[in-house]
């Protein structure tokens, strides 16, 4: 339940489920492009922390940093009252391009839990973990073989452990409630631009893209007249695999104004499905490129929903020699 709620504020999460194995009862979040969404990373978690609160014994303690490894040392000492932040949500947040500094005067026990390691390390007067940065890698690898080229990447700073989500991205969700709701398509869009912007900028970072969205419109009929359904939904399949959160919300606010809510929006959720890693396009060296928003399905997929998918497409060639002129093309329909 617990990873249930913090997805709901990044689609990156990766924690240990087994209470067997170290580490259970850490959570990892990806705080990167969502500063449109949910605001500056100590009010993301803020937020998460309001959200646990009802089903964790206590305040949970957080730490935000560069890597996973100053995160995880920030959110230690924000428990140990070293930290700063409200006394019912500790919290210790390293500045970005700080993380060597503020590991510098800790004890180098933290960088391994190996006691032979830190034995060695012991042993050659590295007490605080600045002193191992400033060792040239080449000693410290002479010194401690592979294992020193890590353990002085993480002295200073630099991340050494990829970060692997613990829930697949086959799907990303979120939402935003409006008060007061909105009537109108250009009330929405600006609600749409936010959360396609932050999907946007969580698919660049991954190297993913999606092929399908997903809007659903929670309407509000308290002053509507007739049969009116709760809520409102659009499936739509997109031209091409992308990662433009621009593309997918012109896409959508196209559809929207095809067929508008027929009454006001209280809440918006956006899901993107289909989503795999971005697939490798080969540009020519001689020939223009445009950019995906500019490519010719995107544009026929807008016609189409403005004028009618039955009315828009594009001709294909398919036997340039034929002898009748009209088996030389294929009409195709702008339906992806």
């Amino acid at each position: 339940m617990a990873l249930d709620r913090v997805a709901g504020f990044s689609p990156g999460v990766a924690a240990e489920t087994d209470p067997r194995r170290l580490g259970f009862g850490r959570v990892e979040v990806q705080l990167d492009g969502l500063e449109r969404l949910w605001g500056p990373q100590t009010q993301i978690v803020a937020r998460i922390g309001e959200a646990l609160a009802e089903i964790l014994p206590g305040p949970p303690q957080a730490g935000i940093g560069g890597t996973r490894f100053v995160a995880a040392v920030a959110a230690a000492l924000a428990g140990s009252g070293a930290g700063s932040g409200p006394a019912a949500a500790p919290l210790h947040a390293v500045e970005p391009g700080a993380d060597a500094a503020f590991l510098a005067p800790l004890p180098t026990a933290m960088l391994s839990r190996d006691p032979e390691v830190r034995a060695r390390l012991d042993r050659f007067g590295l007490r605080v973990i600045g002193q191992v940065a400033e060792l040239p890698r080449s000693a410290v690898v002479a010194r401690f073989g592979p294992e020193g080229e890590w353990l002085h990447a993480r002295a200073r700073g630099e991340e050494t452990e990829p970060f692997r989500p613990y829930r697949s991205p086959e799907r990303m969700a979120m939402a935003l409630p409006i008060d007061p709701p909105v009537s109108d398509v250009e009330g929405l869009r600006f609600v749409l631009h936010r959360l396609a912007a932050a999907f946007g900028d969580q698919l660049k970072a991954r190297g993913m893209a999606t092929a399908r969205a997903r809007l659903i419109l929670e309407l509000d009929r308290s002053f509507s007249v007739g049969d009116v359904p709760a809520s409102m939904t659009i499936d739509q399949p997109l031209p091409e695999p992308t990662s433009e959160g621009l593309a997918i919300e012109r896409l959508l606010i196209a559809r929207l104004e095809t067929a508008p809510p027929r009454a006001p929006v209280s809440r918006v959720d956006l899901e993107l499905a289909d989503v795999a890693p971005a697939a490798g396009t080969q540009l020519s060296l001689f020939t223009p490129q445009t950019g995906r928003t500019g490519r010719l399905g995107w544009q026929l997929a807008r016609l189409g929903l403005r004028f009618g998918e039955e009315r828009v497409g594009w001709m294909e060639l398919a036997d340039p020699e034929a002898v009748l002129a009209e088996a030389r093309w294929t009409w195709r329909r702008s339906t992806p």
